[in-house]
């Protein structure tokens, strides 16, 4: 949900290269059958859905809208179940579709057991959730513990009731410094920019890691730990197979005095569990109830943790005793380079190796710029993809160093590997359909808070524009009007409408590269073969082999069938920035 990603670049390349130098030279020598039944905990965990499933992320404002008034709804993500089956995936993650006053995308709640009026009823959840399963389509929701919105009804009362009262302990209220307590506790910045801390009014100030409009929760209150025992279990009762945990590293907080200075807290991944704000060891105590709880259901209920934290501490989160998965985000932070997923592709198997975990590969969400821009923007040295990026839409888009054919056929390469790879894999919705960032939205259409406390900052708004259904209309089949977020015009040709036509579109390579997985994969098999250094080859499969050509020049391919490719062949051989996957045997 959160923009660490922005501030986190460094941090990932400096470990990027350690793993490198631990590895040694591994990427260029035969590793046969790195992933056995060794990493396994168990049989059944062998054969568990969420260890190879594919999961597609909705942003349910952005997705389809059933009744015209320009916000996508529950009822419009039901409209799509045929799409999403035809898609072959194995379940889908909503993003909030609770009760919002948009400050944050929906991630500012007023409650968390509620469907917001304007996406629909809990009757429409539970006709969409039926209809879901009914195309053997499972269900995550997203749980958002670090806090709710201002106008959630604890909080109302909190500020009504005053200091030292129990509707104040479930939030992080503080005494103000000065003379009325007229300025905030100390010099802690929010992830959103300007003070962490609001004031309440009556010389107290009210903690937000993010908006002034999501106050942090108190997670020593055994109030608000009940309160998501109930959060989950009612979701959990309403057919919801999993859920994703929004900000899962941030829910244990310590604010004891003397507080740590603002600028030594800037380090968001700490590899002992120190720091006061971010991935505490004793959060895991929040996980290992809930994980009591998930398992009491038949089956157990999945989950999968968003957790911005240093990789060595990632298992943690993933562990049978806490969440059970973790989302690995090193590949937003990848250059298209071979190194770069030689070295993430490592650092992710090697998890699996040593802790029985499973990896959750993603390239893009609802928080980061579109795979197919980041990959059609030039490489710098020394420059992570996800800085070029944002550099690139600060700029409202407005210089020519994008490549969008370039991007998308990158991109396009970059998802083949994804589902060759052991784990899960969770696909952007429109990334399906190569959807590039909408940069160039104009100011007062903005959205993301990101934007509105910052001259500079565009924000994520451009990864969230409604998806185009149709070639025309209003919304390009998105709904009967404008959408919340203006579609720009060259939408038009990549309409689902347009693609399901082309064979050689990018949703029919998805379509067909998901049909495929299944039966060609053993979902624990991987190995890397011997290859020219700017070509990543590797074993994934009986007889099955992945191999990507990142370099300017066509690569030889080794003899066997053709089984799909990113892209066609060029006289036998490999062109650059496509990957094909190939039968040996």
């Amino acid at each position: 949900m959160k923009p660490e990603f922005a501030r986190t670049g460094r941090i990932r390349d400096r470990v990027g290269r350690n793993a490198r130098k631990t590895m040694g030279m591994r990427h260029t020598r035969r590793v046969t059958s790195t992933l056995g039944q060794d990493h396994l905990a168990s049989t059944e965990a062998a054969t568990d859905l969420w260890r190879t499933a594919v999961v597609y992320q909705i942003y349910p404002r952005s997705f389809a809208d059933s009744n015209g008034d320009g916000i996508g709804d529950l009822p419009g993500i039901t409209s799509r179940v045929p799409y999403l089956r035809s898609l072959a995936v194995d379940a889908v993650w909503l993003s909030p579709f609770y009760p919002s006053a948009l400050a944050d995308g929906g991630y500012d709640i007023d409650d968390h057991r509620q469907v917001d009026p304007r996406l629909g009823s809990l009757a429409d959840f539970d006709a969409m959730v039926s209809s879901l399963h009914a195309a053997n389509i499972k269900v995550i929701v997203d749980i958002v513990p670090n806090h709710t919105s201002n106008r959630h009804p604890w909080f109302i009362a909190a500020l009504a009731a005053g200091r030292g009262t129990p509707e104040r302990d479930r939030y992080l209220f503080r005494d103000g410094h000065g003379r009325g307590g007229e300025l905030p506790p100390n010099d802690w910045e929010s992830l959103f920019g300007g003070s962490a801390w609001a004031p309440a009014g009556d010389g107290q100030w009210y903690f937000h890691c993010f908006a002034a409009e999501q106050p942090d929760l108190n997670w020593e209150n055994e109030e608000v730990r009940e309160d998501f025992r109930r959060t989950v279990r009612f979701w959990a009762d309403r057919g919801a197979d999993g859920f994703r945990i929004d900000v899962a590293h941030g829910l244990r907080k310590d604010m004891s005095e003397p507080y740590q200075p603002g600028g030594e807290i800037s380090d968001l991944m700490r590899e002992d569990g120190s720091h006061p704000l971010w991935d505490r060891d004793d959060v895991h105590e929040i996980y290992a109830d809930w994980r009591r709880i998930f398992n009491s259901y038949d089956p157990p209920r999945y989950a999968v943790a968003e957790a911005i934290v240093h990789p060595s501490r990632r298992a943690r989160y993933a562990s049978a005793d806490s969440l059970g998965n973790a989302f690995n985000f090193d590949m937003l932070d990848a250059d298209w380079r071979a190194d770069d997923y030689r070295s993430v592709i490592n650092s992710g198997i090697a998890d699996m190796i040593s802790n029985g975990s499973t990896t959750s590969w993603l390239l893009s969400c609802h928080d980061t710029p579109r795979v197919a821009t980041r990959y059609g923007l030039p490489l710098e040295k020394d420059r992570l993809a996800q800085q070029v990026a944002r550099a690139w839409l600060l700029n409202d888009g407005a210089t020519p160093r994008l490549d969008p054919a370039l991007g998308e056929r990158r991109a396009r390469a970059a998802i083949m590997i994804l589902l060759a790879l052991p784990g899960s894999t969770y696909i952007y919705q429109g990334d399906e359909l190569g959807l590039h960032e909408v940069a160039d939205l104009p100011r007062e259409a903005l959205e993301d808070p990101m934007a509105s406390r910052s001259t500079k900052e565009k924000g994520r708004d451009g990864c969230r524009v409604p998806l185009p259904w149709s070639s025309d209309g209003p919304s390009y089949g998105f709904g009967a009007q404008a959408a919340h977020l203006p579609q720009p015009d060259w939408f038009s040709a990549y309409a689902v409408s347009v693609q399901e036509a082309d064979p050689r579109s990018t949703l029919n390579l998805y379509r067909r590269a998901l049909a495929l997985r299944g039966g060609l994969f053993a979902g624990n098999d991987f190995g890397w073969v011997d290859s020219e250094p700017s070509v990543l080859h590797f074993a994934c499969g009986d007889g099955v082999r992945c191999v990507t050509n990142f370099g300017a020049d066509p690569a030889s391919l080794p003899p066997g069938e053709v089984i799909l490719g990113s892209a066609p062949l060029a006289d036998g051989r490999l062109p650059s920035d496509t990957t094909v996957w190939l039968r040996t045997g």
